[in-house]
């Protein structure tokens, strides 16, 4: 043997001696000791030094560090069993690699004894006991198919895909008016309305590259070759959770794309593969197969959310609709027209004077603290004055003497007004929250705002909440779930993702049986007799109409529940209620079979 290589076992008798190994040191597992653990510090060349062949063995231990992306190795032997001059000593690898991913197995190291010392007797077997002298082992990787969103019935709204994103440098176009009239044009064809002026108005104001738009695939095949080439603009691909159909509840899924996105991945698969010199793949050592993370389903239906979007878009002006059930508190629908889509979600965000549908709200005031009940006998007449505040009947119709029932059903300001100027100043605030109006809801993938209702100690005040104007204001998704809270006896949690529970933030105390009872009486009334009369022919009904006045126009609501259904209708600046309840007799009349 050289005297490089005895002076290597030399040092390797000293290391071992000095780390208190007890094995003596004339045989084999001195040097295979030492083999392992250089291998297993990455000093290769140390540990080839130890083989039968270096200049095999080298590089073999290198490029298996290397091809198995490897960020650590646990290497020790075990038993020994010497034969004469060979030997067979056990060793144990235990592989740390990327994403904390462990890979173990054992086998024997071959050793000799040459000019009476011993040496690993060099295969590719000291690496890994099933690799072959001519092969090496690489990890691969097999990514995780992503999550899917779908709806209740079970069909996919939100599918990973690819989609393009077109971004314009005005910085980089020697023409850039030219530049953005051609970007409105093509993008004109892919249904993206825009102006070559408000384009390069964005671009000339951005320090960075403008993003113009983001197409999905179909989009992105017609108009690509279109754009690519124009000076300044660049079309990069990326991966993206994407609408199955552009139509279906978009501010709804753009509000639950932007929740889950982050969420969709599941766990990539690994393995390890033997090779062939030439890079061919010939076996696998270890496979541990991905695990995909599991679909997240979503309440809404599809029959639901078609039928309350085909209503909506009957109308001009902003008008949507929010749909939830009652007995679960899923939100089955939120529509809305291309015309609201504009503002974002407003049927979840937006907040109203709710007019009239309010007085559901008064009405349980004064049925809860006893100052009315659904027979009581109010005053009706056209006009009242209260304090400094004069309040008409709308149209300034009279009907005398009613009971509470009947103002209700033919909405009697002046009758409401009678009554919210008797109640106590918590009262309101409190029914309100009773019916579920005023606690924040955090509904995962569904920002939301419930509305506002305070105190009001001052009777003028009092009175304009009591008929839904003042300081009052809701969204349509708690007009909703007040609806949802009449029909069910107590207010539901409301909730969009299946597991994912909704955090409430304040009180919402059960209405007594009483209040529910006579609410329902009040609601079923106003279909049968009263103001929503048009849509009597839906089935069991029960609703509110109401029409708030605000700054040259009036917001035109409609909300209710029929079976295990609960609904708001708003039509911003649509004028009479009739026009919330003609919406809303559209989706009842076009609902899927069972609701």
């Amino acid at each position: 043997m050289s005297t490089p290589i005895l002076s290597l076992l030399a040092v390797v008798v000293l290391v071992v001696s000095g780390a208190g190994c007890v094995r003596g040191t004339q045989g084999p597992v001195p040097v295979a000791d030492a083999f392992v653990q250089a291998f297993a510090e990455r000093r290769v060349e140390f540990a080839a030094e130890l083989t039968t062949a270096p200049e095999r063995a080298g590089p073999a231990l290198g490029s298996t560090w290397d091809q198995l992306q490897a960020d650590g190795l646990v290497a020790r032997t075990g038993a020994a069993q010497v034969s004469g001059d060979t030997a067979t000593v056990e060793y144990t690898y235990e592989w740390r690699l990327p994403k904390n991913r462990l890979w173990s197995y054992s086998g024997r190291l071959r050793m000799g004894r040459n000019e009476g010392r011993w040496v690993v007797r060099w295969t590719s077997s000291s690496i890994h006991p099933r690799l072959g002298d001519t092969q090496t082992m690489a990890l691969r990787s097999t990514p995780a198919p992503r999550a899917r969103v779908n709806e209740q019935s079970g069909s996919d709204v939100l599918v990973p895909g690819t989609v393009s994103r077109v971004s314009f440098s005005a910085m980089q176009a020697p023409d850039a008016v030219s530049v953005a009239t051609t970007l409105a044009a093509v993008l004109h064809r892919a249904d993206r309305p825009m102006t070559a002026h408000s384009i390069l108005a964005a671009a000339e104001s951005s320090p960075d590259a403008y993003t113009v738009a983001v197409l999905g695939e179909s989009e992105s095949r017609a108009v690509t070759a279109d754009l690519i080439g124009l000076p300044g603009v660049t079309v990069t691909q990326e991966w993206d959770l994407v609408p199955t159909d552009r139509e279906f509840a978009p501010a709804l899924l753009a509000q639950v794309r932007e929740t889950l996105i982050t969420e969709v991945d599941g766990t990539a698969g690994w393995s390890v593969v033997t090779m062939t010199a030439n890079g061919a793949e010939t076996g696998v050592l270890t496979d541990v197969p991905p695990r995909p993370a599991p679909s997240f389903s979503s309440s809404i239906d599809r029959g639901v959310q078609n039928a309350a979007q085909q209503a909506v878009d009957s109308r001009s002006e902003q008008a949507v609709m929010v749909l939830l059930r009652p007995s679960t508190g899923a939100i089955l629908a939120v529509a809305q027209n291309e015309a609201a889509d504009r503002d974002g979600p407003i049927a979840l965000l937006g907040l109203y004077p709710p007019g009239s549908v309010f007085k559901t709200v008064t009405a349980a005031a004064a049925l809860s603290v006893g100052r009315a009940t659904p027979d009581s006998i109010l005053p009706c007449p056209s006009r009242i004055v209260i304090g400094e505040r004069v309040i008409p009947n709308h149209n300034r119709f009279a009907a005398g003497n009613v009971s509470l029932t009947t103002a209700y059903e033919q909405s009697c300001n002046t009758s409401f007004a009678v009554l919210a100027s008797e109640l106590p100043g918590s009262a309101l605030h409190d029914a309100a929250a009773q019916l579920g109006v005023g606690p924040r809801y955090s509904i995962v993938g569904a920002p939301t705002a419930s509305g506002s209702v305070p105190l009001a100690d001052d009777l003028v005040q009092r009175i304009e909440d009591g008929i839904g104007q003042g300081k009052v204001v809701v969204s349509p998704f708690a007009m909703a779930l007040m609806a949802a809270t009449v029909a069910l006896g107590a207010v539901p949690v409301p909730y969009l993702i299946d597991g994912r529970p909704t955090e409430v933030d304040g009180t919402r105390p059960a209405p007594a049986p009483d209040v529910i009872e006579g609410l329902r009486l009040m609601m079923r009334a106003v279909v049968t007799g009263g103001t929503a009369e048009r849509i009597a022919d839906q089935g069991q009904v029960y609703g509110k109409t109401g029409e708030a006045e605000t700054e040259g126009a009036s917001h035109s609501w409609f909300v209710g529940f029929r079976g295990d259904i609960a609904f708001a209708t708003l039509l911003v600046a649509g004028g009479n209620s009739d026009n919330a309840v003609d919406v809303t007799r559209q989706m009842l009349a076009a609902l899927p079979a069972g609701y």
